[in-house]
């Protein structure tokens, strides 16, 4: 029996202060069903179109934390990637984020605490039309080497 291949994480040497990366997702009806049905979250701006069309917005609007969430994708599978730890993530709402709406995500690596493991990371997301509806800042640590 043969062992299997060891799981190659990113370390803090990998990493330089400036580093990017971006993510781009379209929201769908269908993400929005979803999100429901995992948070339970029903306000009407998310989900009733009659509602949602008396309100500021003139529409349904995402739910802020599903907009968000791709910020998670970024962390784990991008930037740092496998093996990180999501610290702490703040978050501004700067504009409303509709159905169907293609939103990108930036992460720029602002410092490194190569004793600690850690990064903090610049993180917005822009729409398709490349303005700014969400920014925070985020810190990540990394897994350490375990040797065998």
């Amino acid at each position: 029996m043969t062992n299997p291949p060891a799981l190659s994480f990113p370390r803090i040497d990998d990493f330089t202060i400036g580093q990017r990366a971006t993510f781009t997702k379209t929201f769908t009806d269908e993400d929005v069903r979803r999100f429901v049905e995992i948070t339970g979250d029903r306000n009407p701006l998310h989900v009733d179109d009659a509602f949602a069309g008396k309100s500021q917005f003139g529409r349904r609007v995402l739910h802020g934390m599903l907009s968000a969430s791709i910020f998670s994708t970024m962390v784990g599978m991008l930037l740092p990637g496998t093996g990180a730890i999501y610290r702490a993530q703040t978050v501004r709402f700067l504009l409303p984020v509709y159905v169907g709406d293609t939103l990108t995500a930036h992460f720029v690596v602002r410092s490194i605490d190569r004793a600690k493991h850690r990064l903090e990371i610049d993180a917005w997301i822009e729409n398709q039309s490349g303005e700014r509806v969400i920014e925070g800042i985020c810190e990540v640590g990394l897994l350490r080497q375990v040797s065998p």
